[in-house]
């Protein structure tokens, strides 16, 4: 480095910040997002984060001021306070999908005597739970035959010949490139990483960021460690999962339930001797 200013950052956290940054680029460049756009962005980024989160008090935040702490150029400064920014709001299928799984793989009435979602009616009969009820208990807006043919596509539920609709827990996941993974692709890289700046920032109250890490392991012993970490993170999300979902039931409307949670599990393997592993990018 041989700028002076990065020279009083610690290398240690410019080498992390190298290789947090290579897969979103990654991707970046892979949708031919390029590098001026992106930029821009990061500048937009750099003045709304100064503005709103290093105020001085009881002065106002001027230009010069958040040019001056954030290095970005006066006239940029000016040109990108006032537009607007893109707000990430989830699909509505999507989030409909999210909390019709949440009811059916938690409320009693939709499980079997093992504890798993039972097939549901497709049509409501006799007073009975179905399909078309669960969706209409949480939206009148959507269809729930829209609802249920996006499900039949992705695999999330099928029909058996007596019109009765089953959930397939393990494909609820959205289609590649969708919009609802781009959604949650936000949602939940924001998270884990506004958990860990908290967290390297001594923030009060350190959040829940821990991962297990090994090497120099065969390819048998990767597969099994990635089954077993499928049957165990699944088994922990559905047990958060309901107990969440009763304390919402019990606080929403309720003073002071303005808060959220976010808990996730993940996942990743990596062969390290590799041509472009990125250990060796990192160097």
């Amino acid at each position: 480095m041989e700028n002076s200013t990065a020279t009083a950052v610690p290398e240690t956290l410019i080498a992390a910040m190298q290789r947090l940054l290579r897969p979103l680029v990654r991707l970046l460049i892979h949708r031919s997002i390029p590098f001026p756009l992106a930029a821009n962005l990061l500048r937009r980024i750099y003045i709304d984060v100064a503005v709103k989160e290093f105020p001085v008090a009881g002065k106002p935040q001027t230009d010069s001021r958040i040019t001056l702490i954030t290095g970005v150029h006066r006239k940029d400064v000016k040109r990108l306070r006032g537009e607007p920014h893109l707000a990430l709001r989830p699909p509505r299928v999507a989030s409909l999908s999210s909390q019709l799984m949440a009811r059916w793989t938690t409320l009693p009435e939709y499980l079997d005597e093992h504890g798993a979602p039972q097939p549901l009616p497709r049509l409501p009969s006799g007073g009975e739970h179905s399909f078309e009820s669960l969706v209409r208990s949480l939206n009148t807006d959507i269809r729930p035959r829209v609802v249920l043919d996006e499900w039949l596509r992705l695999g999330i539920a099928q029909l058996d010949e007596q019109d009765r609709v089953h959930l397939n827990v393990q494909a609820f996941v959205p289609a590649r490139g969708s919009e609802e993974m781009t959604y949650y692709f936000g949602r939940n890289l924001h998270d884990h990483v506004a958990a860990a700046v908290h967290n390297m920032l001594g923030g009060a109250e350190p959040f829940l960021e821990r991962s297990v890490h090994y090497n120099n392991l065969s390819p048998a012993a990767v597969a099994e460690l990635t089954e077993l970490a499928k049957l165990r993170g699944m088994q922990v999300l559905q047990e958060l999962n309901a107990r969440a979902l009763q304390f919402q039931q019990r606080d929403s409307g309720t003073p002071g339930a303005s808060h959220r949670v976010n808990f996730g599990v993940y996942f990743f393997r990596e062969d390290e001797a590799a041509e472009g592993a990125e250990q060796a990018d990192d160097d």
